[in-house]
């Protein structure tokens, strides 16, 4: 299943810090390193977008595909060991086919980050 990974773009570089020397921010950082993890072939996709409304979980990543559940998870580093528990998460999630990734198969870096499992909106549910 197509899978798009969501990358907060203004979560801060650390705690107190909104940017790294290099004005870039945690998210930012993030993004970058995600993007980069990827080869191009498979069904994934990384977009950044402004402000995810998780700021204290600071940097948020929103896993979402058609037909499947989202999850929001944050308080990672933006750093290479969280880019690489992103991407083998992500990488579960496409293969699954239904969006539902068994706890036994969770990648070590990606335990204790979730924040939200959001419901899958159905095509009709609107006209409810």
């Amino acid at each position: 299943m197509k899978t798009t990974i969501t990358i907060c773009s203004t979560c801060r570089f650390g705690p107190d810090l909104p940017t790294n020397g290099e004005g870039k921010t945690g998210g930012e950082i993030l993004a970058g390193l995600v993007g980069a993890g990827l080869d191009g072939t498979e069904p994934i996709a990384v977009r950044a977008h402004e402000c995810l409304w998780a700021c204290r979980q600071r940097c948020t990543v929103l896993f979402s595909s058609v037909g499947g559940p989202s999850y929001l998870a944050g308080r990672f580093e933006p750093e290479g060991s969280a880019a690489e528990a992103i991407i083998a998460w992500a990488r579960a999630y496409a293969a699954s086919g239904t969006g539902v990734v068994a706890f036994r198969d969770w990648p070590e870096g990606i335990k204790g980050h979730f924040i939200a499992r959001l419901p899958v909106l159905e095509e009709n549910e609107d006209e409810r």
